[in-house]
């Protein structure tokens, strides 16, 4: 077996299943998930029809996908991008559809990390596991970024910057739903192209926001922007969050055309190529922005009902993007979640459990992720639920 495998840390999922697993809900309570960022909004009719269109079915049944992917995903893709972030891409050399932003990510550090001992891979501190576990399993060490909010990459040791191989940003973050802005950016492609490294940016969160004159910034338009190009930065993005279409494993890598080229070398080994059923109706996806634009209303009437609830009891900001609220709790998250899982049948998930400890404090300690995704109703009457059992329950 790889003895890398044992330096991974169970899943975060995981580690919740364990903690409620000995425990017994209030019978009296209904049960509201909003520990799993998993949307539950409709998907587009427009996407179910052609994927169930009975010809559209046979064929791409009958057919191995290219690894590539369909020129016509890619040239969609590529229009995504030029029309949200500015930047010009080639179809051909800079975009590769992937089977989902989580498969890519992770396999997107086993083709880039060398392997070699002493390779550090920086991540922000709390993150998306998938991070760690690209690093970990390729031989690399993480280095833990604070990010409480945004990554503070200036707090990174200037002896640290030479052994650097690989960065993964999450931006909009994951869970504090902050932005990193251009120039943080700018500054970070500036070091990477100073030390030689390679910029991974999870961007899935990137079309949920909450002022619509102010979308965030990507990887890709900051770099264009500043006239750099898009050598050493490859940003990830999906149809999970922005059309919610998890189910549907559907996303892109794109960005500098020499990491891509050996990027696809690699996926031809990997055997991860999308189907061309979902390559089609993703292309469709990629091309329609009146459902994005719907799904961010729905979003945004989440925020404004329940935030002022939450706020009410407990000391949570307003994200600049995503969908998660992630308030301080008066107790470690992970007796909060518990407690409030008893007595109130809500499921949040303890912050600690997104984090790693940094000079013995976690960041994620006292805090809880909760995940806006139920319906309205539902994420307004379970947060009222929440906050009458902060403002009731006293811990000793």
């Amino acid at each position: 077996m790889n003895p890398h495998l044992h330096g991974l840390q169970p899943y975060p999922f995981e580690r919740l299943n364990a903690l409620l697993d000995d425990l017994e809900p209030n019978p009296k309570r209904t049960r509201v998930s909003l520990s799993i960022g998993e949307p539950k909004h409709a998907a587009p009719d427009f996407v179910v029809d052609a994927l169930t269109e009975p010809s559209r079915v046979r064929d791409s049944l009958a057919t191995y996908p290219p690894t590539r992917g369909s020129l016509g995903l890619r040239s969609a893709i590529a229009g995504w991008i030029r029309r949200r972030f500015g930047a010009v891409l080639d179809p051909e050399s800079n975009i590769l559809p992937v089977n989902g932003t989580r498969e890519a990510l992770f396999s997107f550090g086993q083709a880039v990390l060398s392997g070699n001992p002493g390779g550090r891979v920086l991540m922000p501190n709390p993150f998306y596991q998938i991070y760690e576990g690209a690093a970990l399993l390729r031989g690399a060490r993480p280095y833990y970024v604070p990010a409480t909010e945004v990554p503070d990459f200036d707090a990174v040791p200037a002896s640290l910057w030479p052994q650097v191989e690989l960065v993964y940003l999450c931006n909009p973050g994951n869970p504090s739903g902050a932005v990193i802005g251009e120039d943080a950016l700018v500054a970070l492609i500036e070091r990477a192209h100073e030390y030689d490294f390679v910029i991974a940016a999870d961007e899935c969160y990137s079309e949920i926001y909450h002022d619509e004159a102010h979308p965030p910034v990507g990887l890709l338009e900051a770099a264009a922007n500043a006239g750099l190009g898009q050598a050493r930065c490859v940003a990830f993005n999906s149809l999970s969050k922005r059309s919610n279409l998890p189910g549907l494993r559907s996303g892109f890598a794109a960005g500098d055309a020499s990491l891509i080229a050996r990027y696809y070398d690699y996926r031809t080994y990997h055997g991860c190529a999308m189907p061309a059923l979902v390559a089609e109706a993703s292309a469709l996806a990629w091309d329609d922005e009146a459902h994005v634009v719907a799904n961010r209303a729905v979003y945004r009437a989440k925020f404004d009902a329940v935030h002022p609830i939450l706020a009410a009891a407990l000391d949570v900001a307003m994200p600049d993007a995503a969908f998660y609220l992630w308030p301080r709790t008066p107790v470690d998250g992970e007796r909060f979640a518990a407690a409030l899982y008893e007595r109130e049948h809500i499921l949040v998930l303890p912050g600690s459990y997104l984090g790693r400890k940094q000079d013995g404090v976690n960041p994620g300690a006292k805090r809880v992720r909760i995940a806006l995704v139920a319906p309205l109703a539902d994420c307004v009457a379970a947060t009222e639920r929440l906050a009458e059992f902060a403002h009731r329950h006293v811990f000793a």
